[in-house]
């Protein structure tokens, strides 16, 4: 190692140190993005070694791009918050042919045309989407999807990535002040099995799939341990680009490539719905062959005026669509059918079976529902059943092998007692799911434990299965409030726990006692409220006891709320037990964050009233516009609402508005008021 100079380093030596950093940045992009190498892998060693000994002797030429800091930052203690300026929308889910032409018909009808469209289609891959943002030219910030509106800021793990460029090449337009870049990071198969080779020749657990290795190798607070990890990335597209407009989204991926982005190579351009759906077959049929893990097809209208007029529903973009592969199927043995009590007390049935290999994940359990289901398919013990990982995530049975069945097998009886606090069950008439009525089941409370803790709720790290059967078993919780009172004393004397461990779990559920209201609304399980639901409630009512206070009627004026669950909501929160147990979490010093709206949402702060019918529209998709892109509804006109829609036949609300002066929207207006908002 050489020694640091004395002095500063004169004009040719900094000219020296960046003409090298600008050599190894291409030289990598030749290497890791267009795999065309022009330099040898010794030339290449030559070229980093003068300059980490440049940088050694002369500390100050060190930059944030320069290649040498792609590793090597401090373990981090927790990963920040980032908040996406344009919200990382997920995408409607097709299983047929059929189902992607009802696509391209919604467009035509919602645009009023019989023209085809051009599509750009490209493979799903089954990775981790993350974002890049570059301001002049160098990567600042990456951050994972999280929700879709915050992230977590991994940029020292995105930055050991070869294929990530920590300096963007001049090359084709001008390079924005500022890119943001969607991408999904992922593992090849290969890659994947040596990795799993080597953390069980180490005496670790092997990663279930390449996706969870990738998550996993993205969520280290040491990024010397993601540097170990075999990641890749392929980018797809774009959130906010400051000072450039694009006409396609095909221009798009080729001016990332030429900015020394790694885009597919299986990405085509094709025109009409027949040619996608072509496409999707051919792929489906290369899939086997691939080096990595895709479990569909995305297919987005091209054109980014057709993309504005078309806008985006409460969740996804309406342009767009994955279209999935049929899921992967195989055939093994129901060992055993036993029931799981679940954090609502639904009492589902699970096989228990042969391990078997499906998709490229070993699959040892599948869902069998409820009680009707598994009658319908009459599964029974002992049977040969076919199975398949519904949507390539979730295992379920298809169906009975009937003439492989075994003699004397009996069919399944539900049971009609709680298998686990013996409280007689109850199936309420309407319903499928038989449920444990008693709120103190051990089974509940462990499943709400798990939930609470989990990466969409609290995400508190550690609290995995059976480290929380033994905080019940030991009654040490006896409710979620109580985790927030444990300390490592209580742990220590617990199974497979040393103080180091036990600082760990309690380190990382007071880390956890700031959260955003989204979250925290997602961890209290509430029957059919969802993480995309509890967002959508958290930025309609702004504030728990907002929420708490809501009326079913205030609760169905959120996008996305139906009779259902805004019974559901209310019943929640007015059960006084459940009353008592916020009021614990709160007096345990939890902190809940009033949400922030992305600052790029155009309408955030306006409110909307809606009378009248629209043509385009119906009530609930023009209130998810709005919702989307930040506004508000209501269903009162005041002095405060910023705009009333009105579409034929207006009720008293037009004449309020009058009335109250109150800006006036007819279809045609509201249409091009969401066009300069997206």
């Amino acid at each position: 190692m050489a020694p640091a100079a004395s002095k500063p380093p004169d004009p040719q030596i900094r000219q020296r140190a960046a003409q090298l950093r600008e050599q190894i940045h291409y030289h990598n992009y030749r290497y890791y993005v267009l795999d065309a190498p022009e330099i040898s892998d010794a030339e290449f060693d030559r070229l980093m070694e003068e300059l980490q000994r440049l940088e050694e002797q002369y500390p100050e030429l060190v930059t944030p791009d320069s290649p040498t800091q792609r590793v090597g930052a401090p373990p981090l203690e927790k990963f920040e918050t980032v908040t996406h300026r344009i919200p990382m929308l997920s995408l409607e889910n097709a299983f047929s042919e059929g189902e992607t032409r009802e696509f391209q018909q919604r467009l035509q009808r919602f645009l009023r045309t019989e023209e085809q469209f051009d599509y750009v289609v490209e493979p799903k891959m089954d990775g981790v989407a993350v974002e890049l943002v570059y301001e002049n030219g160098q990567l600042q910030v990456g951050s994972t999807r999280g929700d879709g509106w915050r992230g977590e800021n991994v940029t020292q793990n995105l930055k050991t990535i070869r294929t990530i460029p920590l300096v963007l090449l001049k090359s084709g337009e001008p390079i924005p002040a500022r890119l943001e870049v969607r991408g999904e990071v992922y593992i090849e198969r290969a890659d994947f099995k040596k990795l799993n080779e080597q953390r069980l020749a180490q005496g670790e657990q092997p990663f279930a799939n390449p996706r969870n290795a990738a998550a996993g190798s993205l969520r280290q607070l040491d990024s010397s341990i993601t540097a170990q990890r075999p990641l890749n990335i392929f980018c797809y597209g774009v959130g906010e680009v400051s000072g450039h407009e694009f006409a396609s989204h095909w221009e798009i991926l080729q001016q990332l490539a030429a900015w020394g982005l790694r885009t597919n190579p299986y990405i085509e351009q094709v025109t009409g719905i027949d040619a996608a759906i072509a496409y999707h077959h051919r792929l489906e049929q290369q899939r086997p062959a691939l080096p990595y893990e895709i479990d569909g097809v995305v297919i987005k209208v091209n054109s980014i005026a057709l993309q504005e007029r078309l806008g985006i529903k409460a969740r996804s973009p309406r342009w767009a669509l994955a279209y999935k592969f049929a899921a992967t199927q195989a055939t093994t043995r129901v060992r055993e059918i036993r029931v799981n009590v679940g954090r609502t007390g639904a009492v589902t049935p699970t096989a228990l079976m042969d391990p078997v290999e499906v998709g490229g994940v070993t699959v040892s359990r599948a869902t069998l529902h409820n009680e009707d289901e598994v009658r319908r398919k009459d599964v029974r013990a002992g049977d040969w059943v076919l199975i398949q990982r519904a949507g390539d995530v979730i295992p379920e049975v298809v169906m009975v092998i009937k003439e492989r069945r075994p003699e004397h097998t009996v069919p399944f009886e539900m049971p009609t007692h709680c298998p686990v606090c013996g409280t007689k069950l109850v199936r309420p008439a309407g319903e499928a799911v038989t449920r444990c009525p008693n709120p103190d089941c051990v089974a509940v409370l462990k499943r709400s434990i798990r939930h609470f803790a989990s990466k969409g709720a609290m995400d508190i790290d550690g609290l995995g299965e059976k480290i929380v059967d033994q905080l019940v078993d030991n009654g040490l919780i006896q409710n979620l409030s109580d985790m927030y009172s444990l300390t490592e004393a209580d742990l220590i004397p617990l199974e497979r726990f040393a103080e180091k461990s036990a600082q760990n779990i309690i380190a990382a559920i007071q880390g956890r006692k700031r959260v955003s209201l989204a979250r925290f609304i997602y961890a209290l399980g509430i029957r059919y409220v969802g993480e995309a639901t509890a967002q959508l409630l958290a930025q309609h009512f702004q504030s728990l006891e907002a929420l708490k206070q809501a009326s079913e009627a205030e609760l169905l004026q959120v996008e996305g709320v139906g009779p259902q669950v805004a019974a559901s909501i209310r019943d929640y929160f007015r059960n006084p037990r459940n009353l008592r147990l916020l009021d614990e979490l709160q007096a345990a010093g939890l902190e809940i964050e009033t949400p922030e709206r992305p600052a790029k949402l155009p309408l955030a702060g306006k409110t909307f009233v809606f009378t009248g019918g629209l043509e385009k529209y119906s009530r609930d998709e023009a209130k998810a516009l709005v919702v989307a892109r930040g506004g508000k509804v209501s269903s009162a006109v005041s002095a405060k609402t910023d705009y009333v829609v009105v579409g034929s036949e207006p009720g008293s609300k037009y004449a309020k508005a009058q009335a109250l002066g109150v800006t006036i929207l007819d279809e045609a207006a509201f249409e091009a008021l969401l066009r300069r908002s997206v």
